[in-house]
């Protein structure tokens, strides 16, 4: 079969679909991966056909943390909020018609396409117009819900994520109606997930239910019918190998477990800084620090004989060896700490992190803080938090109940087989 994976954005959106990718070109599958430019040479070192659609990746991601930053912190400075929407939107939205014509040209003869939620509504109008199965993978509660914002009884949780839902449409409505005329499509009438959900595609749910006690149970009915319709199947993750691993590993066994650090595509304003506050805090502790730098140059970061700064880890090897993960809260080190048994420490900018933040906090298997107010006094006091006993109860009672990264993949790989049957019938 012909598959087509598409999902615009960065390494912690990319991944999970390079990795249900890679297992889909081992079954002998067909599979093109369709990805932001700078996230070519990484989605073909899986296996599939890498495809370039949209804008690099590198020419949004600093207005958009901008863009958040200053949302959490100065709300009343509308005039820089529109300037730093307009840098991050007007990339990716000069970029559409180029992303629909290139899904078009790949989906011609396909038997299903996968896509996630950048650039979703274009692949819901082209799998419409070639009347092909359509599958989405969401790597955090993504559609209506009450258990996504903590801080809100459940039925106006709902109420505010489809209030959102639909003001995004209203932005996208004319791109999407245009595209949706030249390819002889009516009009739309609401946000394309209604479309989506109304078509019967499956919407993959690639967290572990077990995250969001009640999820399951509010969406049973999406699930009663065979393939469901949005199963959960936890985190969807490569594990690769690094060049660093065996030497980290060697540092981890030569001392006392350390606390690991990482910011993923974070922008800091000074990586040296954060590794010196990093560095004072675990001396006050007593704790050592293991800090993930990246692709982050770290050549003259300072020194410190209880810190130890690599690049690029397995974080699937090395955490279960750590006390702790502090991190940005991208879903795929959030889940990676998770399934290791490790409390978290979250420190985000984007919004997604910060649900990821409250979810930890709400688990009782870790808390969250804005990067941005993070002090080396908090930074103690969240570490003294997290390294509680009982937090390393609860996250190790966490970690027993998530899904297995092998059988994450496996059943995800089946799932969409087994709807690219069913849909032939």
């Amino acid at each position: 079969m012909k598959f087509v994976l598409a999902n615009w954005g960065s390494r912690g959106e990319v991944e999970p679909f390079a990795a249900v990718g890679r297992e889909l070109v081992r079954r002998g599958h067909d599979v093109s991966l369709v990805v932001a430019p700078d996230m070519v040479g990484f989605a073909a070192s899986a296996g599939p056909e890498a495809v370039a659609y949209g804008p690099a990746v590198e020419e949004v991601i600093e207005p958009h943390h901008d863009y958040f930053t200053l949302l959490f912190s100065k709300p009343w400075r509308g005039q820089e909020l529109n300037r730093l929407m307009r840098e991050l939107a007007d990339p990716i939205d000069q970029c559409r018609e180029e992303a629909g014509k290139t899904l078009m040209s790949l989906a011609e003869d396909a038997d299903l396409i996968l896509t996630g939620m950048n650039y979703e509504g274009i692949a819901a109008n082209v799998a419409e117009y070639y009347g092909i199965p359509l599958a989405t993978l969401q790597i955090f509660p993504l559609r209506a819900n009450g258990r996504l914002v903590p801080f809100l009884p459940a039925p106006a949780g709902r109420a505010l994520m489809a209030a959102m839902e639909h003001l995004t449409w209203r932005g996208h409505r004319t791109a999407d109606d245009a595209q949706r005329l030249e390819l002889g499509l009516p009009k739309s009438t609401g946000h394309w997930t209604q479309r989506i959900a109304e078509r019967g595609a499956m919407e993959i749910q690639a967290y572990d239910a077990v995250c969001y006690p009640g999820l399951a149970d509010d969406w049973a009915k999406w699930n009663r019918h065979s393939p469901p319709q949005r199963p959960f199947v936890g985190a969807l993750t490569l594990e690769l190998a690094a060049d660093d691993d065996e030497d980290v590993a060697s540092w981890i066994a030569a001392g006392t477990a350390p606390i690991f650090f990482g910011f993923g595509s974070m922008p800091l304003a000074s990586f040296g800084e954060m590794v010196a506050m990093i560095a004072r805090a675990c001396a006050q502790l007593g704790e050592r620090a293991l800090i993930g730098a990246g692709s982050t140059d770290f050549s003259s970061v300072p020194q410190f004989d209880h810190v130890k700064v690599v690049g690029a880890m397995n974080y699937a090897e090395i955490f279960p060896a750590c006390r702790a993960v502090v991190h940005h809260g991208g879903a795929g080190t959030t889940n990676a700490g998770l399934r290791a048994g490790c409390p978290s420490l979250i420190l985000w900018i984007l919004p997604d992190q910060g649900f990821w933040g409250a979810r930890v906090k709400r688990l009782k298997v870790g808390t969250g803080r804005r990067l941005v107010a993070t002090t080396e006094k908090t930074l103690i006091a969240d570490l003294r938090t997290v390294l509680a006993p009982e937090y390393l109860d609860n996250a190790r009672q966490l970690a027993s109940r998530m899904t297995k990264p092998a059988e994450s993949v496996a059943v995800t790989a089946d799932l969409v087989e087994k709807f690219a049957l069913s849909s032939r019938n």
